[in-house]
C-alpha cells in the first residue's frame, strides 16, 4: 500500500521499519522539526527523521502540519493511507479524509482508556495490571475514532516507562502491519469507542514529578517507575532535589511520619509512607550529581534515622 507516515519519537521507529519490511511503499515521512537539546543546545532530529534519512525516505518537518501549503504538499504525494504513530500534532479533516483509506493511528493504550499524550506513563503511574496497544481510524477528536484491533500486555513488576515503551513498540508494530494489510483487503473492522469508559492521559507537568509521601508505598512505587526514565519522580532532602530512579515497596510496617527515613543498609534507604507501609529507595540522583545506589548516597551524606523527605 502507498503510505505517508507521521511519527516522531523512538516509539514510532519500529512500526515504520516493519511497514517497510512488509513491502509497503512509504511515499514520505512527516515528523516534528529538529529541536535544540542538552546543554549545547544543538539542533537534534527526531528518531523517526534519523531512520527515514538513513533509509532514503522523503522527509517533511512542518512546524504546523495543518497550514494549507503543508496539507497540499502531503496530499500531492498520492498516498492511499496515512499512518500516524506518536506524531505530536492533530490533523485537520483535509488530511484525515484526504486519502482512499483515510488515516489510522497506533495508540499505546487499550482505548478508550488513557486517550491523550502520555498513556504509557499513566498506565504504570495508576497501577494498571494490563495495558496494550490499539489501532484506530482517526477523526477530529483526541483518540476518539473507531477502533480496529487491540493487543494486550500484562505489566510486570520490573517494568518502567522506558521498558514498556520498548515492549509496546514491538507489539504495536506487528498489530499495525496486520491492520494495514486488512484495510487493504477490506476486512478491517470498525468498533466504536464507548465514551462513557474514556479516561485521559494528559501532558505531564512539573508538579506531577513530586512524590507525595502520604500515599502508600505501592502507589509511590508506581509513580517512580511510571516516571522512569522521563521526567523522573523526585523528593526534597534538606531542601535539595533528590530524584528517585528505582524503589520497591517492601513487606514491612512502621510507626513514623510519612516521608521519614527509617534507616538504611546495603539494599537501600527505607522510608515510611502514609499508611505505615515502607518504600525501599534503591537508585537515586542527588541534585547536581549522577545516579548512584541509594545506600552509597546515604553513607556519603551520613544520613540518619528520622530525617524527613519532602
Amino acid at each position: 500500500m502507498k503510505i505517508v507516515y507521521f511519527g516522531s519519537p523512538d516509539f514510532a521507529v519500529l512500526p515504520l521499519q516493519k511497514l517497510i519490511e512488509a513491502g509497503h511503499e512509504i511515499l514520505g515521512v512527516v515528523t516534528q522539526p529538529d529541536r535544540k537539546k542538552g546543554r549545547s543546545q544543538e539542533l537534534c532530529p527526531t528518531p523517526v527523521k534519523e531512520f527515514a534519512v538513513k533509509n532514503g525516505l522523503q522527509v517533511f518537518q512542518p512546524e504546523k502540519v495543518n497550514l494549507p501549503e503543508e496539507i497540499d504538499a502531503i496530499l500531492a504525494l498520492g498516498a492511499e493511507l496515512f499512518v500516524t504513530v506518536a506524531f505530536g500534532q492533530l490533523l485537520k479533516p483535509e488530511l484525515l479524509y484526504g486519502t482512499k483509506f483515510g488515516a489510522i493511528n497506533l495508540h499505546a493504550s487499550l482505548l478508550p482508556k488513557y486517550r491523550g499524550a502520555a498513556p504509557i506513563h499513566y498506565a504504570l503511574w495508576k497501577g494498571e495490571k494490563i495495558t496494550g496497544v490499539t489501532t484506530m481510524y482517526m477523526n477530529e477528536g483526541m483518540d476518539t475514532g473507531d477502533m480496529i484491533y487491540k493487543a494486550e500486555y500484562e505489566i510486570l513488576p520490573e517494568d518502567n516507562t522506558e521498558k514498556l515503551y520498548e515492549k509496546l513498540a514491538v507489539i504495536g508494530a506487528g498489530l499495525l502491519c496486520k491492520t494495514v494489510e486488512d484495510i487493504g483487503k477490506g476486512v478491517a473492522p470498525r468498533i466504536p469507542q464507548d465514551n462513557s469508559e474514556a479516561s485521559y492521559a494528559t501532558l505531564l507537568k512539573k508538579e506531577h514529578e513530586i512524590i507525595n509521601w502520604q500515599q502508600t508505598a505501592k502507589e509511590i512505587f508506581n509513580h517512580i517507575r511510571g516516571f522512569n526514565s522521563w521526567p523522573v519522580a523526585y523528593t526534597l532532602c534538606d531542601g535539595k532535589r533528590l530524584k528517585i530512579w528505582e524503589a520497591v515497596a517492601i513487606d514491612e510496617k512502621a510507626s513514623a511520619a510519612a516521608g521519614e527515613v527509617l534507616g538504611f543498609d546495603n539494599l537501600g534507604v527505607k522510608v515510611c509512607c502514609g499508611d505505615g507501609s515502607v518504600l525501599l529507595l534503591q537508585t537515586v540522583q542527588p541534585e547536581g550529581k549522577g545516579r548512584m545506589k541509594a545506600s552509597d548516597w546515604a553513607r556519603g551524606k551520613q544520613l540518619t534515622k528520622g530525617i524527613q523527605l519532602g
